[in-house]
């Protein structure tokens, strides 16, 4: 999310290959002022260090403490994952700036406002952001809801019920006509998901 090119930016989440995110950011001339993240698993947080390392000021990077500890360390969090880390050559030290979010807490960037809403489930952690922008809602919902489906909820800190009852008290009362933008897969709605995707079928069954 960016102001126009020559512009401040906020990043949400880093994956293990940023060379494509640090291109943009230069081609763009822009200049990144936060860093998001909406949960600690490493295909979204492995290229944070090597994203805010490489630029000439200091990026607050934000992360719900219950994941904090997977941004700290994104090797030893990562399972064998972070064997392929190690062999790409990624700069994983930590952030020098990590701050916390809590719920409903607004972080302010490149002339956005984005509210965080902690939606555990897929971690312990996890959170989705919410961002009002020219009259409509754009939730970037992480690995929370995706168009047809949901997190998985198998990986350590996951929990099926916990994600539902996410699901049922924070993503079902928004209006229909809110954008979501997972972190995998195509774009949809709320009231999409509301009417195609079995899961939240089951919630409103």
């Amino acid at each position: 999310s960016a102001q126009g090119a020559g512009g401040e930016c906020v990043l949400i989440d880093a994956p293990p290959d940023p060379r494509a995110i640090l291109d943009q950011l230069a081609e763009d001339g822009l200049r990144l002022v936060a860093l998001l993240n909406t949960h600690g698993h490493v295909d979204h947080v492995g290229g944070v260090g090597t994203v805010v390392h490489e630029q000439d000021h200091e990026v607050p990077v934000h992360i719900h403490d219950d994941d904090r500890h997977m941004l700290i360390d994104p090797i030893g969090t990562s399972g064998g994952f972070g064997n392929f880390l190690a062999a790409e050559g990624l700069d994983v030290r930590p952030p020098e700036l990590v701050l916390g979010l809590d719920d409903g807490q607004r972080v302010s960037g490149a002339g956005m406002a984005f509210t965080a809403i902690h939606t555990p489930g897929h971690t312990k952690g996890s959170v989705c952001f919410l961002l009002e922008i020219d009259g409509e809602q754009v939730l970037f919902s992480g690995d929370h809801l995706f168009a047809g489906s949901i997190g998985r909820t198998d990986l350590p800190g996951g929990s099926f019920d916990q994600l539902m009852a996410s699901m049922a008290e924070k993503i079902l009362p928004m209006p229909d006509e809110t954008h979501v933008l997972p972190g995998h897969g195509p774009v949809t709605t709320v009231g999409r998901e509301r009417v195609t995707n079995p899961f939240l079928l089951e919630l409103l069954a």
